[in-house]
């Protein structure tokens, strides 16, 4: 038997230069599922992504498989350097063969439901970070998310490309980009303890409910283990309340494993995991 991939759709442009198309996976000509490849531009490099992978028939025969190996060689034809596989967290089989293909879990999505406004402690204040501030704060968050970017994996070149690409689509007009909510934690005098990059609206759950995102939460070193971090997770979920927004979520990377116990201890469950590995 021959398995194959097919086009199930066009090919169509994303932005900033990156480009999808849907498959279908084929035995003999027969479909028995299907994938979805997708480039997309981080900096100067184009990087890809394998979703929306299901075998509907003859599961177990090692489908899947091929289909990814197949994916993996379209992306490699489109120029990308890596790949990332975006799995649903009940998706164990999924998981399992990413592993098994030599791709390593990078990060975490969790999400979270917001009924009432927690308590915020007192003795601290949180105030808007505005446009003098904006350039200082962008570069400490900048130098942090390179960080965790190369802990996850990624070497410098990557993380640094994937960095500005973010920054640069996520923050387009600085502290005065809608939608967005950056805040500053301050102690008694006046004292920075950590900060906070809440996007309002990211994008939409499948009913149609406004989620919102945790883009940066960071905690100055000198005050780090002292319950800042929870703090600025209680900041995040009033102004999405206040907002009128029900759902936040985040991504955490899989190696920061005192965030993520923090998260679950506030409730946060894994809706995904991101798993990578570079195309050689």
């Amino acid at each position: 038997m021959t398995t194959t991939l097919r086009p199930e759709s066009p090919e169509t442009p994303t932005p900033a230069g990156g480009r999808t198309r849907r498959w279908q996976i084929c035995v003999n000509g027969r479909p028995v599922g299907g994938l979805r490849t997708t480039a997309v531009r981080r900096g100067g490099q184009l990087w890809g992504e394998i979703a929306e992978l299901e075998v509907s028939s003859g599961r177990g025969r090692g489908r899947g498989t091929i289909g990814a190996l197949a994916a993996e060689e379209v992306l490699r034809g489109w120029g990308c350097t890596r790949v990332d596989a975006d799995i649903p967290e009940a998706a164990q089989v999924a998981r399992s063969l990413a592993v098994t293909l030599g791709y390593t879990e990078r990060m975490r999505n969790m999400v979270k439901r917001l009924d009432a406004p927690p308590a915020l402690p007192t003795g601290v204040a949180a105030r808007p970070i505005g446009a003098a501030e904006f350039p200082a704060w962008l570069a400490e968050a900048k130098a942090g998310y390179l960080h965790d970017l190369c802990a996850s994996g990624l070497d410098e070149e990557e993380a640094r490309a994937k960095a500005d690409a973010d920054h640069a689509r996520l923050l387009p007009q600085g502290a005065d980009t809608a939608g967005v909510a950056l805040r500053r934690l301050y102690g008694a005098g006046e004292e920075p303890l950590g900060s906070l990059w809440l996007a309002l609206r990211l994008r939409d759950l499948p009913d149609g409910a406004p989620l919102a995102w945790v883009m940066v939460v960071e905690v100055a070193d000198a005050h780090r283990g002292r319950g800042h971090g929870r703090t600025l997770m209680r900041l995040a979920e009033h102004a999405c309340l206040s907002a009128g927004v029900r759902h936040l979520g985040l991504n955490v990377f899989s190696g920061n494993s005192v965030a993520i116990r923090l998260y679950e201890s506030l409730g946060y469950r894994v809706t995904n995991r991101v798993y990578g590995k570079p195309l050689l």
